[in-house]
């Protein structure tokens, strides 16, 4: 199975959706933003987010043989799973407190919380066999931009698009999750 650029894309969104809205949390507690911290959180959650599926994909890769018959269901699971809990998350709305410090001590465990869910993500490129330089390359970039754009709006808009941008993630995740099923089991 060959996963186009455009889908590799609405995937890399859909992923980096925690991280943006992460990102808008630590605009909103930023009195003063300067350019470095939107870098810096580009930078974090855009590493991770091509770091983790890559470490995923090894992982995958290595049990690949074991369950290839039943890797199109692992995939839709996953999909669902993580998506079904940004959707979760997003319509629970709860507040995050979240400091004004972009620390390493501060971003290395959002960076590593937001990105939890790639590393799933890297075990299904493993099944669909998904070639993971272009994946995590577009996945790491997309993250970056968006996470860079998110402290921006953060800062100037507020708290308002966090949890949509939550909603829209969870969405494009399940939605990915049930066209490789359906791909699978009705195209395959």
């Amino acid at each position: 199975m060959i996963m186009s650029y455009l889908e590799l894309f609405v995937i890399a969104v859909g992923l980096s959706m925690d991280a943006f809205a992460v990102s808008i949390c630590k605009g909103l507690s930023v009195r003063r933003l300067k350019p470095r911290h939107n870098l810096i959180c580009g930078l974090y959650f855009g590493g991770f987010q091509a770091l983790m599926p890559v470490i995923g994909w090894l992982l995958g890769r290595q049990f690949e043989s074991l369950i290839k018959s039943i890797d199109h269901w692992i995939a839709f699971a996953l999909l669902v799973l993580i998506g079904a809990n940004m959707i979760r998350e997003a319509v629970k709305n709860e507040e995050e407190n979240l400091n004004d410090s972009f620390s390493p001590k501060t971003m290395l465990p959002l960076a590593v919380a937001t990105s939890i869910d790639a590393l799933a993500v890297g075990v299904t490129f493993a099944f669909l066999d998904v070639s993971i330089v272009p994946a995590v390359s577009m996945i790491g970039a997309t993250t970056l931009i968006l996470s860079a754009v998110g402290v921006k709006i953060g800062n100037v808009f507020g708290a308002k698009y966090k949890s949509k941008a939550e909603l829209v993630g969870g969405i494009v995740l399940v939605a990915m999750g049930v066209k490789i099923l359906i791909e699978h089991l009705f195209f395959d």
